[in-house]
């Protein structure tokens, strides 16, 4: 008689281990679809709503406590229809001239951002504005992988989700214009004593070109590099059509 081949039945450690390692696989599979889910409706809200506030305002409110400093947070949310088309253009020339064409991402200033970075110590950044929208209105500063790849996960869901004008309304609200001063009506009337509506191409610019270190720099009464930069960005202003 041909003997019988036995099937050892798997040990209890086994079966263990496969349960184990089942719930830690749907732990992560529902972490994962979950923040798809409340993202991709994060997005969604504000396409329509408001942002009424950003997590970099936190931050420098705490920091203003920490240093002894009155917390100051000075918003104020306006249409877009109600922000100079000056400063909107201005914006563009000064932080990213491709905006109104590329889909989030400029490569090609990020690689000259990355080889720049290389050869000397002064980090300089290659971010478009979509980018900048992304980072300051549903994440934290900083300039590890981890955020960037988050970063460039809401660039791609605004990108998709939002036109380029809602783009733009967001971060003329939202970015930081001073020290505890954010969006252009708040910035317009900390620096010039006049809404947003109504700055001149100069103002716009001075604006502009202090983004990249708002809290250093300053639009009004500025040094020799600044002025320039205003002189600069104010005759590119004119050469840009606004088409979103």
């Amino acid at each position: 008689m041909a003997k019988r081949k036995t099937v050892k039945k798997p040990t209890r450690k086994k079966a263990k281990k496969r349960t184990f390692g089942q719930r830690v696989f749907r732990f992560i599979w529902k972490t994962f679809l979950w923040f798809n889910i409340i993202s991709i409706f994060w997005v969604l809200l504000y396409k329509f709503v408001p942002v009424p506030f950003t997590p970099l305002m936190a931050i420098r409110a705490l920091e203003h406590k920490e240093q002894g400093k009155e917390m100051t947070c000075s918003h104020d949310w306006v249409d877009i229809e109600y922000i100079s088309p000056n400063l909107q253009k201005a914006v563009i020339a000064s932080e990213d001239g491709k905006f109104l064409t590329h889909n989030g991402f400029d490569f090609k200033a990020m690689e000259k951002a990355f080889e720049k970075n290389q050869k000397g110590k002064k980090i300089r950044g290659g971010s478009t504005i979509s980018q900048q929208t992304a980072k300051n209105v549903f994440l934290w500063p900083g300039r590890s992988y981890i955020r960037k790849g988050f970063e460039a996960y809401f660039t791609f869901l605004i990108e998709l989700l939002w036109s380029k004008e809602r783009i733009m309304e967001v971060y003329l609200n939202s970015i930081e214009m001073g020290d505890g001063v954010y969006g252009a009506e708040a910035a317009s009337k900390h620096w010039y004593h006049k809404e947003a509506r109504n700055l001149s191409k100069y103002e716009a610019a001075g604006i502009a070109v202090i983004l990249p270190n708002p809290r250093r720099y300053k639009p009004v009464n500025s040094g020799p590099y600044i002025n320039r930069r205003k002189a600069t960005i104010t005759k590119y202003i004119s050469q840009i059509q606004l088409e979103y």
